[in-house]
């Protein structure tokens, strides 16, 4: 019995409450049932007060357990690119035997719904997340909330913990492919034929299929290479024109050569990075930080 209540006042101090409508609706039932009782002595209105003063005190304690034994904490997500919508994931455990009714989490404007935790597991939500630049960024401030068993009051526990992520620049620019024709005397020969594709803007004069310009569809030939190089080169200077774009081309490139498993170089100012030594994601932390 002692530990059951040491236990419940440390899930009390945990918790706080926050009144809602329907604590208003409950106040004015029990003030009406009590004006009938002490009017009329009715027993039906005694038994009726009796019965929702009850149900009301009884819902607190309930709703303070249910919320409770609940723990939650970050865990690590996946990439995570600037202007792109990504994920945080929180693990929540329920640390008790009786499952967990009604629950959500909440961050912000954003929320996630738990509906239902057995005892003695875990379920991971993720919340919505939208950087609007590259680094580092802190994730804090999530919560959970719940109105369970009657609504006459929400619950809240906050989420102590914080997470430190890292937003990787926007994955934007010209594709790989563009890249490897603008570079091709560098990147392979043209060895034969590989049929025809729309042309995009970004192959050369050269390359254009004239027999289709003349039926009045646009396409370009394709050709197989002999070989490519072992190594792309990609330079932080000739990537774009300025940082912002520099980075967000370094950063699609490193994905679509990490995509189809080419190793590449990249130099950036005063630094050469290379894939067979380092890891993409080291690569694109370093985009990220710059």
């Amino acid at each position: 019995m002692m530990t059951f209540l040491h236990t419940f006042i440390q899930i009390n101090k945990r918790i706080k409450r926050h009144a809602t409508r329907y604590s208003i609706v409950l106040v004015i039932l029990l003030f009406g049932l009590f004006l009938e009782a002490y009017m009329h002595d009715f027993n039906l209105v005694y038994i009726t007060l009796f019965f929702v003063f009850s149900l009301g005190f009884s819902a607190g304690p309930i709703g303070l357990l249910n919320l409770g034994h609940l723990e939650a904490h970050y865990i690590r997500s996946g990439r995570i690119f600037a202007n792109q919508m990504g994920n945080i994931a929180i693990e929540v455990h329920n640390t008790s035997t009786t499952t967990s009714w009604s629950v959500t989490l909440h961050h912000q404007d954003q929320s996630v719904a738990l509906e239902q935790i057995k005892g003695g597991t875990s379920k991971i939500l993720h919340l919505p997340l939208l950087p609007l630049k590259r680094g580092t960024f802190i994730h804090e401030g999530s919560y959970l909330q719940s109105k369970y068993p009657l609504s006459t009051a929400r619950l809240v526990m906050k989420i102590k913990e914080s997470y430190q992520g890292i937003a990787y620049p926007e994955p934007k620019g010209d594709s790989l492919r563009s890249f490897l024709q603008q570079h091709e005397a560098y990147y392979g020969e043209e060895k034969e034929f590989d049929g025809l594709r729309a042309y995009d803007g970004s192959q050369r004069i050269s390359s254009i299929h004239w027999a289709s310009v003349a039926k009045g569809d646009m396409a370009v030939k394709v050709f197989s290479k002999e070989s490519l190089t072992p190594k792309l080169v990609f330079n932080f200077y000739a990537a774009a024109k300025n940082d912002e774009a520099r980075l967000s081309q370094l950063c699609l490139w490193a994905l679509e050569c990490e995509k189809q498993n080419l190793p590449f170089m990249m130099q950036m100012p005063k630094k050469l990075l290379s894939s067979r030594k380092e890891s993409i994601d080291d690569i694109l932390e370093t985009l990220a930080k710059y």
